[in-house]
């Protein structure tokens, strides 16, 4: 059903606005005039319009904020608040502006006849659909509070997740740009000091020197064709990512990387878990637990498989035995599952997979750096002996040559 934003006039005169699904122009207009206002504008789309607060570029909505709005109208709703007073409070107490102003076109669409999760599916960027169909199960089922205190330990666990992985490849990554600045900032200003001097002792020039007075001299003289080239080579891999053969190519090597590969596997294990439990418990059908889960995974390969598990189930299979001839999932996954349905516990035997995994995840993540460590200390190593020996043979070689 199409979406209108209208603009009336109440009967006092004050100016009010919002969005109604409703098939035709007419019908949102009968609407308006049954709740005693009179249409000034209607017009078919529903935009967020700019206040004077406006929404920012950069007002993210972290996943912190989802989580506090679904754990505040969990505890609004089980205190017997009407839904859009709760609405209203949610959007009094956010420190976000573009989520107060996302819940305010939200309270509008609810206001007019919209359900709750329909509302929260105008709003992709920020409402995933595994949210919205938790939520839609939530009204149906008359249990909105409990499915929305799930929702918030799933976000909760998501999030620590994330805060973890980045947590420990921060070193790595500082280490690495701090070879990358180093490396360029001494090819570009110690290395010349140095050829002028090697150039007026005519000595022969060893190899490790050539290539730094190389790599020199391209800086300086084709340092705009470089940094052009950088450009297009970072907007040409982006766009190839984003391309279904290109996403792909670069979860296989997410999942091929050593010391890498297992960690991102564990944590996509987890997730499927996690999640597939969270859905089937909540008493989503089976397909369409299946459809959200493959939709945020974040790995297409093991999306793929599940999309393969989800035919099988249509035509009247189990899941462990469609699992299992994937060869992606691991087979204490499957196993787990098999006991899951022939004991009628498939989201116990599930939920006992993810905190595995967690486990397994969290050891991974305290010995990546530990694992790490080696190779970054290896290729600083490298870096500074390539540096030592470009710049300092030829200084040995003139003292050689000056005893002669």
């Amino acid at each position: 059903m199409p979406t209108y934003s209208y603009k009336g006039r109440t009967q006092a005169g004050e100016v009010v606005s919002g969005a109604i699904d409703a098939p035709t122009p007419e019908a949102v207009a009968e609407q308006l005039f049954s709740k005693g206002f009179i249409p000034i504008k209607i017009e078919a789309g529903e935009k967020l319009k700019s206040s004077p607060e406006g929404i920012q570029l950069f007002d993210r909505i972290t996943p912190e904020d989802l989580i506090v709005f679904s754990r505040q109208l969990a505890t609004l709703v089980t205190s017997g608040i009407s839904f859009l007073r709760s609405l209203d409070t949610l959007s009094e107490q956010t420190k976000s502006r573009r989520l107060r102003k996302i819940i305010g076109e939200i309270r509008k669409s609810v206001e007019g006849g919209s359900s709750f999760s329909d509302a929260l599916s105008k709003f992709p960027a920020v409402f995933s659909p595994l949210y919205v169909s938790m939520v839609k199960v939530g009204e149906e089922g008359g249990v909105l509070d409990d499915i929305l205190d799930r929702l918030a330990s799933l976000l909760e666990h998501e999030a620590g997740t994330k805060a973890r992985i980045k947590a420990a490849t921060r070193y790595p990554v500082i280490v690495l740009v701090s070879i990358a600045i180093a490396f360029v900032i001494l090819t570009t200003f110690v290395v010349p000091k140095f050829a002028a001097l090697y150039a007026s002792s005519k000595v022969a020039l060893p190899l490790p020197t050539r290539i730094l007075i190389f790599i020199n001299m391209a800086i300086r003289t084709y340092w705009p064709f470089i940094a052009v080239a950088i450009a297009g080579l970072i907007f040409a891999v982006k766009g190839y990512i984003k391309t279904p053969s290109g996403r792909w190519n670069l979860d296989k090597l997410k999942l091929r990387t050593p010391i890498i590969g297992p960690v991102v596997e564990k944590t996509v294990m987890s997730r499927f878990a996690r999640i597939f439990s969270t859905l089937y418990r909540s008493g989503i059908p089976m397909l369409h637990t299946l459809d959200v889960v493959a939709g945020t995974l974040g790995n297409v390969i093991i999306a793929r498989a599940v999309e393969v598990i989800k035919e099988s189930v249509r035509e009247g299979k189990g899941l462990s035995q469609p699992m299992a001839g994937t060869k992606v999932f691991p087979p204490m996954v499957t196993q787990m599952v098999a006991v899951g349905e022939e004991t009628g516990a498939l989201d116990d035997m599930l939920t006992k997979v993810s905190d595995y995994y967690d486990r397994e995840v969290e050891y991974a993540i305290k010995n990546l750096s530990t694992t790490l460590e080696p190779v970054l200390l290896f290729l600083l190593a490298g870096v500074i002996l390539f540096l030592a020996l470009g710049m300092f043979l030829p200084i040995w070689d003139m003292i050689h040559v000056m005893k002669r």
